[in-house]
């Protein structure tokens, strides 16, 4: 099982190849993006407890710094970027959502190959993720609410029911129902990759014409995005005096998006076209991310301490 997760990218470009070639077995399922985005935020509430927000005190300053960045720099940057490539208004607005929403939870287990800090990690990922149900609503009417109408309210609403709900439910059974779940733990990252797997092709599928036509461009600013984050969310902890492990954990939280959830965003407000930038980089994102991931693991990690 860990073998099939670990080649997510492989299942990823097979089955958007598959949907590209065949899209009529997808396109009807477009209603249940949103209920495999909550499965998503559910696998991810189950893996956590309250002990994952406290440790927030453990590392105040690796924390801001990464919050920072996802919340400052890949917006901006998302923005930049699509501005500066001529991206027509549906394309822009699914390039400033990837960049608006918080850090992807594939994050921590890359970090974990690459020899970073799990639980910084994990603790990092899940105060992204809350904190995102406010800022991304608020952070993409600042960037684009003068081109296009964000519905702020709704989209906040949404945020709240999508993610805030099945997270705080995960954590609850987590809790209670520890053992039941620890029980399950090896099979949720399977479903999870299922999920996203499912809501790539399903976007892929309904824009089959789109993708022919503008695929590459916007492939082109997803890497840039990409890469421009994973560097900056490596070296600017490294200039300001963070240890190896630190700006290793701290480059997958900037570096790696919850697509999906900019896809869920996307089709449920927009149009399946706003949605393509933010399944490419689902793809893309665990590509460069394991590549990375596999780099740093053959390498050592000088300096690791106990935060």
């Amino acid at each position: 099982m860990a073998i099939t997760v670990q080649l997510f990218p492989l299942w990823a470009i097979l089955f958007s190849a598959f949907a590209f070639v065949f899209p009529i077995y997808f396109v009807d399922l477009k209603s249940m993006i949103i209920p495999l985005l909550m499965v998503i935020m559910l696998t991810m509430g189950l893996t956590l407890t309250p002990k994952d927000f406290l440790r927030a005190t453990e590392n105040k300053k690796a924390i801001f710094i990464g919050i920072l960045l996802q919340f400052s720099v890949m917006p901006i940057l998302a923005f930049l970027l699509a501005k500066g490539m001529n991206f027509d208004t549906q394309s822009l607005i699914g390039l400033v959502l990837v960049g608006t929403v918080a850090g992807g939870t594939a994050s921590n287990v890359l970090c974990y190959l690459a020899k970073g800090d799990v639980a910084l990690s994990i603790t990092m990922t899940a105060i992204s993720t809350l904190i995102g149900v406010i800022l991304t609503p608020v952070l993409t009417t600042l960037l684009i609410g003068e081109l296009v109408n964000i519905p702020i309210i709704n989209m906040l609403l949404s945020l709240f029911k999508i993610v805030l709900l099945p997270v705080t439910v995960g954590v609850i059974l987590n809790l209670y129902c520890n053992k039941l779940i620890t029980k399950s733990l090896p099979a949720l990252p399977m479903l999870s990759m299922g999920a996203i797997v499912f809501i790539i092709a399903i976007v892929v599928a309904l824009n089959q014409a789109n993708l022919e036509s503008t695929g590459l461009v916007i492939m082109l600013a997803v890497i840039l995005h990409n890469g421009i984050g994973l560097l900056l969310g490596y070296f600017v902890p490294k200039r300001l005096g963070c240890d190896e492990q630190v700006c290793r954990t701290i480059a997958f939280e900037v570096g790696m998006q919850n697509s999906g959830l900019a896809v869920a965003l996307a089709m449920k407000f927009f149009t399946p076209s706003a949605a393509v930038a933010g399944s490419l980089f689902s793809i893309w994102h665990n590509v460069s991310g394991s590549l990375l991931a596999s780099i740093w693991q053959k390498s050592a990690v000088p300096n690791i301490t106990k935060k």
